[in-house]
């Protein structure tokens, strides 16, 4: 954090939120490109299924995410482990959250316009086309 600034409000839906391991936050206008060390914490408003690109699978292999629904409806789901099984539903509502375990491909479907909150290690992110 940086002191000349004193302690002000982090807008979370503009903002990039990096929990570096050292113990230190930084903060900083929203891009694309991960920092290079520890973890990101991102806020977001989806109003349409493209803000949470449902008709993909995303996995983060480096680390567990969590996935908090802050207002509205969410389903989360996750993509089959074995062949002939089906994608496992869970339904988040305001203030509720759940742990994806590390490796696990997951997506979102919105029930409502809702605000969502990420937290996890960026580093080898990926996604895939949902077929």
């Amino acid at each position: 954090m940086d002191l000349d600034k004193g302690v002000v409000p982090i807008d979370l839906f503009a903002s990039s939120v990096h929990l570096r391991r050292d113990g230190e936050i930084h903060t900083a206008r929203r891009t694309a490109a991960p920092e290079p060390d520890g973890w990101r914490l991102t806020a977001f408003h989806a109003k349409t299924a493209a803000d949470v690109h449902a008709d993909q699978w995303e996995v983060h292999p480096e680390a567990e995410e969590i996935v908090s629904c802050l207002i509205g409806k969410i389903r989360l789901y996750l993509r089959p482990e074995r062949e002939g099984e089906g994608e496992e539903e869970i339904r988040l509502t305001a203030g509720t959250a759940v742990v994806v375990p590390r490796g696990r491909w997951h997506r979102i479907e919105l029930d409502i316009p809702s605000n969502i909150m990420v937290v996890t290690v960026p580093d080898g992110g990926r996604l895939e086309a949902r077929v």
